[in-house]
C-alpha cells in the first residue's frame, strides 16, 4: 500500500471507505439512509473501490494513488485536483467527471469511458494556519515514470484543452470532437485512435505516432508535427471528383445489375484502389461478390446491403453502419471495424453450389467495440480477431472458430462460454 506523503491529509481505512461507499449507493437507488461520498482532500491511496456505484461523490484533491476503481461508476464525480497516479481505472464509468488538473501519470484508463470528461489544467488553493492562501501541487516525481494508459478509451468531446499528455497511450481511443487546443502530446501514441472534428490547434505532436489514426475534419491549426508519424492517417479528402464518383456509381450500377440478372447482364466491379467515402447510399446497390480488398468504407452507410460472398479483406470499415447486411461468406480478414454498428448481420456460411458452404471470414480482423449484438455468426473463422470491448449480446457464434480470438471486456451470449470451451 503506498504510504502517505500528505501528513494534513485524512487517512481512510478500507472498512472507512466502504461504508462511505454502502451509503452512497443507498442514496443512488433512493433508499432511506443514503448519503453522498464525500472524500474530499482524504487519502485513499491503494484502496479498492473496484465496481462500485459512486456517480457524483467528490474526491477533490484526494489522494488516490494506486487506487483501485476498475469497472467503477463514476459518472459526474469530482477528481478535481486529485492525485491519481497508477491508479487503475480500466473499464470505469468517468462519463461528464471533473478532472481538472487531477494528476494520472502512470494511471491504467484502458477501455474507460471519459465522455465529455473535463480534463483541463486546474489548481487547488486551501488557507493555512495564518489564512493564507497556497497552492496545492501534485508531486509529479521523476519523468521516467510510466506514462497514462488510455487505450480505447472514449475520450469523445472530452475537455483536454493544456493538458500534458507526454508519452501517453492513447491507441484506438475515441476522441471525436475532444478539445485538445494547446495540449502537450509529445511523443504520445495515436495510433488508429479517432480524432474526428477534433480541435488540435496549437497541440504539440512532436515525436507522437499518428499512424492510422483518423483526422477528418480535425483543426491542426499551429499544431508543432515535427518528427510524427502521420503512415495511413486518414485526413479529409478534397473535394470529391465527380468524375471520379460518376464512374464508381456506374461500376456499382453494372455490378447490381450483374447480381441481379446472375451474370447476363451488366459487369462485376473492381474497386480496388478507390475512394467509397463520397459515394452516398451504398446500401442502394446489390454488391454480392464484390472485389474491394483493402478499400476505404470509413463511415459508410451499408445498412441492409447485399455483401453475401464480396471480398472486403484488409478494407477500413471503422464506425461503418453494417446492421441487417447480408454478408454471408463475406472476407473480411483483416479487416477494421473497431465501432462498427453490425447489429442483426447476416454473418453466417453462404450456399454456393450443393452443399458446399463459403464461412465468412472475420480473422485477424480489428473489432474492438463493434456492435454484434444478435448478429449470425454461425462457423464464422474468427481466430486472431480482436472483438475486446465489443457487444455480441443475443449473438449466435455456434461452431465459430475462436483460436487466438480477444474477447477482453465483450459483452458475450449467454451460450459464448460452451462456444468457447468447444473451440479450445
Amino acid at each position: 500500500m503506498t504510504k502517505a506523503r500528505h501528513t494534513s491529509f485524512a487517512r481512510l481505512t478500507q472498512k472507512d471507505v466502504s461504508a462511505s461507499v454502502a451509503r452512497h449507493e443507498m442514496l443512488q437507488s433512493g433508499r432511506l439512509g443514503g448519503a453522498r461520498a464525500v472524500f474530499a482532500f482524504c487519502d485513499l491511496s491503494g484502496l479498492d473501490l473496484s465496481g462500485r456505484s459512486l456517480a457524483d461523490a467528490d474526491f477533490t484533491g484526494a489522494i488516490l494513488e494506486e487506487t483501485n476503481f476498475e469497472g467503477a461508476k463514476l459518472d459526474s464525480a469530482s477528481f478535481f485536483g486529485a492525485d491519481l497516479r497508477r491508479a487503475k481505472l480500466a473499464g470505469a464509468s468517468l462519463r461528464r467527471a471533473d478532472m481538472r488538473g487531477a494528476s494520472l501519470r502512470g494511471a491504467n484508463l484502458i477501455g474507460s469511458d471519459l465522455y465529455e470528461a473535463d480534463l483541463r489544467e486546474g489548481t487547488i488553493a486551501e488557507k493555512d494556519k495564518y489564512g493564507n492562501l497556497r497552492v496545492l501541487q501534485h508531486d509529479l516525481g521523476p519523468s521516467e515514470l510510466p506514462a497514462a494508459m488510455l487505450n480505447s478509451a472514449n475520450l469523445e468531446r472530452a475537455k483536454m484543452t493544456g493538458a500534458i499528455a507526454i508519452q501517453a497511450d492513447f491507441t484506438d481511443a475515441i476522441m471525436k470532437g475532444c478539445r485538445l487546443t494547446r495540449a502537450n502530446l509529445r511523443q504520445a501514441r495515436l495510433t488508429g485512435a479517432n480524432l474526428e472534428n477534433a480541435d488540435l490547434s496549437g497541440c504539440n505532436l512532436t515525436g507522437a505516432d499518428l499512424d492510422g489514426c483518423i483526422l477528418v475534419g480535425a483543426k491542426l491549426d499551429f499544431a508543432t508535427t515535427h518528427g510524427a508519424d502521420l503512415t495511413k492517417a486518414l485526413t479529409q479528402s478534397a473535394e470529391p471528383n465527380l468524375e471520379e464518383v460518376a464512374t464508381i456509381e456506374n461500376l456499382l450500377a453494372a455490378h447490381s445489375r450483374w447480381a441481379e440478372t446472375d451474370g447476363r447482364e451488366g459487369r462485376p466491379a473492381d474497386l480496388m484502389g478507390r475512394d467509397l467515402r463520397h459515394i452516398t447510399e451504398l446500401s442502394r446497390y446489390t454488391l454480392t461478390a464484390l472485389i474491394a480488398p483493402g478499400e476505404l468504407f470509413y463511415g459508410a452507410n451499408l445498412e441492409g446491403a447485399s455483401l453475401q460472398g464480396s471480398n472486403l479483406s484488409g478494407s477500413d470499415l471503422r464506425s461503418a453502419r453494417l446492421g441487417g447486411a447480408d454478408l454471408r461468406g463475406v472476407n473480411l480478414s483483416g479487416a477494421q471495424l473497431n465501432h462498427a454498428d453490425m447489429r442483426d448481420t447476416k454473418l453466417g456460411p453462404l450456399m454456393i453450389s450443393g452443399e458446399r458452404l463459403l464461412p465468412a471470414r472475420m480473422d485477424n480482423a480489428q473489432a474492438r467495440y463493434a456492435d454484434l449484438r444478435g448478429a449470425d455468426m454461425r462457423r464464422v473463422r474468427l481466430s486472431g480477431c480482436d472483438l475486446s470491448f465489443s457487444n455480441l449480446i443475443d449473438a449466435d457464434m455456434r461452431d465459430s472458430e475462436m483460436h487466438g480470438a480477444d474477447f477482453s471486456g465483450a459483452k458475450l451470449p449467454g451460450h459464448f462460454a460452451e462456444a468457447l470451451a468447444a473451440s479450445v
